[in-house]
Order: structure tokens, then C-alpha cells, then sequence
């Protein structure tokens, strides 16, 4: 320093700048998607199973208040244009808020007229014995051996010979597509962890297709909340979704992020993207397992 005063012709270099921390965001989607896709909104819209008369069963399972019917709520919503609350869902449940086993269809523009695919919630998958729904049941559900209105019972299973079962399943009652619901700000216990692998285990014995959904996305995401746009731009996203399929063994391209409708009282285009987006992958899914049981039904006649 005192050289430098004194006209030394080297003077001390300023301290070089913080380097700018890594953008959350990637420049580039990782996936590609289309927003204001009518041609997604459409397919969803018009689409009839390839076998007539049936229709696709969706079940929806996960921990408590991952928010599976509010997903259920959310594609209600894309697709009427309007925000519906008829699956009730709750934001601060110390267990499952649903208690039984209940399908929710959703309404076209004629009154009366309904899109073929029914979706049916469960209770949280819990650690406990508290409140959680029995895995055994869940099993039964995709078999189609439970019958609507059905009060999950955490103790002990359905027996056959209750009035709530189902002996005869009809294609219609038994599960076509498995949506696992997770949130992506939080992480779950290693024994929710495995029952969900164990009724996945079920759905996979019965060849039935399965998919993941993401949602809380915007809660674990400060860049998503801002727009939800950059969903497949956000690092800590792709990080959770490589996350669930590590520990579940779902694909990566059969998990789907999602912002469910929550504080909205309007619809939103960019919203309603992304959730079509997975709705467009569980009709797929489900159509090609018709089919293919269909197929197989032909085969042994």
C-alpha cells in the first residue's frame, strides 16, 4: 500500500466481483409444450373411446394433501371455463380430508351430457394407521370390486361379503389409468414411499397404465409462481421430477407438473396448458389399455 503512495507504477488490483449466482431458470425448456394449444383443448374436448360405450376410469392416489382433488377440480375448470369446487378439498387437514370412494364425471355444454372419464379420489396414503386408506382397498378399487359411496376403512379391508362389493366388475368399474399425485414441495416419508410402490405393483400386475403428477409447483418454485410459463425452464422443478421417478420408478416422461386452481376465481389460459397437458397423456394411456383389454376379450371367446 505504501509503495503505491509513494508512485510505485503497480498499484493493488480492486477485489475481483462476486460471481452472479446460478440462474434458477434454464434458458432453454427442458420439455417442449405449447401453451394456448387449442389442438390439446380440442382432442381433450371431442375425445370418444376407441371401444363404444366405455369410458376411462381414472383413480387418483397419494399423501394427504398433495392435492388430488383439487387436480380433479383443476381439469373440471380447463375444461368448462369456469372455477369448480365440486370434489371438496381442504388446505389445512391433519389427514385425509376425503372419506370415501366417490367418481366425479365433469359436465359438457349440453346439460345432461358428460365427458367419458370418470375420476375417483381416495384417502391420503399416510405412515399412520390414523386416517390413512388401507392399501388393500386400494387394490380392490382397481380391480373394480368397490362399489360408489363406499366408506374407507383404515382397519380392516373390504370383505366380499359386504354390500359394498362389487362381485361382478364390468370393464366400466375397473381402473383404466393410475394417476399418482405428489406435491413438489415437500418430501415424502419412506413408508408412504412404499405403500405407494406396492399399489403400483398391484396396477402394473393388472398391466394398468400409471402416471405421476406434480403439483405444488408454484408453492416450490418462486419462477413458476411468478409465471407459470417457465415450468420447463425451472432447474429445482426438473430436480423434483427426476427426484419421483427415481424413488416411485415412474418415467420421466410420464410425470407431468401442475398448477392446480387454488386462489384463482378465473380460469388461465397458460394454467389450464399445463393441465390439459396431463389430462391429454391419461386419455392416451387409458384409450390404448381399453383397447388392449378389449383386444384381449376377443381373444378368449
Amino acid at each position: 500500500m505504501l509503495s503505491w503512495l509513494f508512485g510505485s507504477r503497480n498499484p493493488p488490483s480492486p477485489p475481483a466481483p462476486s460471481p452472479s449466482p446460478p440462474s434458477p431458470i434454464s434458458r432453454d425448456p427442458w420439455r417442449k409444450i405449447r401453451f394456448d394449444d387449442r389442438a390439446r383443448r380440442e382432442f381433450v374436448q371431442n375425445y370418444q373411446p376407441r371401444q363404444q360405450g366405455r369410458h376411462l376410469r381414472v383413480l387418483l392416489h397419494g399423501p394427504p394433501g398433495s392435492g388430488k382433488s383439487s387436480f380433479i377440480n383443476s381439469i373440471d375448470s380447463a375444461l368448462r371455463g369456469k372455477i369448480t369446487t365440486r370434489a371438496l378439498a381442504a388446505t389445512t387437514y391433519d389427514h385425509s380430508f376425503t372419506k370415501k370412494y366417490k367418481s366425479y364425471k365433469i359436465e359438457k355444454k349440453d346439460p345432461g351430457s358428460f365427458y367419458p372419464f370418470i375420476f375417483n379420489d381416495t384417502m391420503g396414503i399416510e405412515k399412520d394407521v390414523k386416517g390413512r386408506v388401507n392399501i388393500e382397498e386400494l387394490k380392490l378399487i382397481l380391480k373394480g370390486n368397490v362399489r360408489e359411496g363406499y366408506k374407507f376403512n383404515p382397519v380392516s379391508s373390504l370383505s366380499e361379503s359386504d354390500p359394498s362389493y362389487n362381485n361382478t366388475p364390468t370393464m366400466d368399474d375397473k381402473v383404466s389409468v393410475l394417476v399418482c399425485v405428489v406435491p413438489a414441495n415437500t418430501q415424502m416419508d419412506d413408508e408412504v414411499i412404499q405403500k405407494i410402490r406396492d399399489v403400483r405393483d398391484a396396477a402394473s400386475e393388472l398391466e394398468i397404465p400409471q402416471i405421476a403428477v406434480l403439483t405444488k409447483i408454484d408453492e416450490a418454485c418462486p419462477e413458476v409462481n411468478k409465471d407459470v410459463k417457465n415450468v420447463y425452464k425451472s432447474k429445482y422443478i426438473k430436480k423434483q421430477m427426476e427426484a419421483v421417478s427415481a424413488v416411485l420408478g415412474i418415467p420421466l416422461n410420464c410425470i407431468f407438473p401442475v398448477k392446480n386452481y387454488s386462489s384463482e376465481i378465473e380460469t388461465d389460459i397458460e394454467m389450464d396448458s399445463v393441465i390439459l397437458s396431463a389430462m391429454r397423456k391419461i386419455i392416451d394411456y387409458g384409450d390404448d389399455f381399453l383397447n388392449d383389454q378389449s383386444a384381449s376379450d376377443d381373444n378368449c371367446t
